[in-house]
């Protein structure tokens, strides 16, 4: 295989607190802080969190707090919500939350929004009850971003903290809905290629062509999400990777969903024909390998689509070995 160097890109890393089977979420919590000090030592820029509610393998469901308990633990590395799916809650507390964590962390958090409840139907009522549903997301996002401004003579309602603080926004998507909203209000851009990657150039190029510049932001800044499961050899990032592909399938199965399984040696005795063709659509942005094929796969992804930084995920059984997949992502970067 050629030898492509790295992009020089930044580098971040998306973690959903996995809750592995024989584990508990006290357990995930001790591995996320773990991973975060990892991550911060290996030079990732930004760790970011994802909001999941109902789902027994995934303990990030108070991303706020969370956030908080990663940044407390850490000392330079950005931390924040990738993303707080801002249907679930009222504008005005995910205000303060940030405000609040932004005050004692300045200059480290970050706020991604998205637009999907990140559950199903009883729980996203569960959560709040009297919304009526996602089509109010732009006036809610607008609603959020006028409360970090500074407060306003006769203002009646305002964020405490949060009110003048500098708290980045971004809106998250994986369709032309969330392009248009960031470029319409000239917002960073975090696209979820890393499982829905079906529109993503689609949106690249909306969100490029119609980018409006405002205080916030000058030009556009798109991110973009990518698996990347690397070990020393390619066999064993294949059987690592099962991992992730079994929880896909098993999210889609009739029946609760539940925690992280182990990786199987043998996939295509798990699942179905058709049930393969949609975890390869749903994953085609992945790069799973040894050491060189981690460096040239990560390489070719950056020059095809030209994001502005990558975003890398990887839903490993072990923590250990998960550890040493963002390890061999980072040495592929800092070997360009």
């Amino acid at each position: 295989m050629p030898n492509n160097p790295a992009p020089a890109i930044p580098f971040s890393l998306l973690d959903l607190a996995p809750v592995c089977e024989g584990s508990t979420p006290a357990q995930a919590f001790a591995n996320s802080l773990d991973l975060a000090r990892h991550a911060e030592a290996l030079g990732y820029s930004r760790y970011w969190l994802a909001e999941h509610h109902n789902m027994p393998g995934i303990a990030s469901a108070a991303t706020a707090v969370l956030i908080g308990h990663i940044a407390g633990g850490t000392s330079t590395i950005r931390v924040g919500a990738g993303g707080v799916m801002l249907p679930n809650h009222a504008p005005l507390q995910v205000a303060e939350q940030f405000g609040t964590l932004a005050s004692l962390y300045p200059g480290r958090i970050d706020l991604g929004l998205g637009r999907a409840p990140g559950t199903d139907q009883p729980t996203t009522q569960a959560l709040r009850r009297y919304y009526a549903g996602a089509d109010a997301f732009p006036s809610d996002v607008m609603e959020l971003l006028r409360y970090f401004e500074p407060v306003q003579p006769g203002q009646p309602v305002q964020a405490v903290p949060g009110a003048g603080i500098d708290v980045p926004v971004w809106i998250l998507g994986s369709s032309l809905f969330g392009a248009q909203l960031a470029a319409a209000l000239g917002l960073p851009y975090a696209f979820a290629s890393h499982f829905a990657p079906a529109a993503m150039t689609e949106a690249l190029a909306l969100y490029h062509r119609d980018f409006k510049p405002s205080r916030r932001l000058r030009a556009p800044y798109a991110m973009l999400a990518l698996n990347v499961v690397g070990a020393d050899t390619r066999a064993e990032a294949r059987r690592l990777f099962t991992t992730q592909q079994q929880s896909f399938v098993r999210l889609r199965r009739s029946g609760p969903p539940g925690l992280i399984p182990p990786p199987i040696d043998d996939i295509e005795a798990f699942w179905t024909p058709q049930e393969k063709a949609m975890v390869e659509q749903a994953l085609a942005c992945s790069v799973v390998g040894d050491p060189d094929d981690v460096r040239e796969g990560i390489a070719a992804f950056a020059a095809r689509h030209r994001p502005d930084e990558l975003l890398l995920t990887a839903n490993v059984f072990d923590h250990d070995a998960r550890r040493h997949s963002f390890a061999l992502a980072a040495a592929a970067f800092q070997s360009r």
